[in-house]
């Protein structure tokens, strides 16, 4: 395993050596071993604020198997994952994930994610980008999804 963690390691160096953003890389793996993405932060060469290393790392992956379900798959990250890269495992359906180091050591050098697991915690209208449901399109939004449903597709 820590061969794996080691891909992660060399590209989370190869993007602080290219400037390419912060300090942090991940490598997908399937369940035979065979890795199917290696990436690091690409936050500052893609003016990105997306292009987190698991993000970076699921998109590969996915345009590689040509799906956006990667149940049985494993993820290695240099460090804890931000709420945005977290939900993205969820919703990428990622069975198990390595991390190199927690949240906490992260935000040491300036990475602090608190902030945003704090904002979560809040109803929409009480965190500080400010939420707020629109009644008058509320109607018009639902039909989209009366439509979809009605062409009974697949949800994931």
């Amino acid at each position: 395993m820590f061969d794996y963690m080691r891909r992660a390691i060399e590209s989370a160096y190869e993007g602080i050596d290219k400037d390419e953003g912060g300090p942090f890389g991940a490598c997908i793996v399937d369940k035979q071993g065979q890795i199917l993405a290696v990436t690091h932060n690409t936050v500052l060469k893609d003016q990105d604020p997306t292009c987190h290393a698991e993000m970076n790392c699921i998109r590969e992956a996915a345009r590689r198997l040509k799906t956006h379900i990667l149940s049985g798959y494993t993820l290695f990250t240099t460090a804890e994952p931000c709420p945005m890269c977290l939900a993205a495992i969820y919703w990428a359906r990622i069975e198990k994930v390595y991390i190199g180091v927690k949240k906490e050591c992260a935000a040491r050098y300036g990475f602090d994610d608190a902030f945003f697991y704090e904002q979560l915690l809040l109803p929409p209208e009480k965190r500080e980008v400010l939420a707020t449901f629109d009644p008058d399109s509320s109607k018009q939004c639902e039909e989209i999804f009366v439509k979809w449903h009605s062409l009974n597709r697949r949800l994931y």
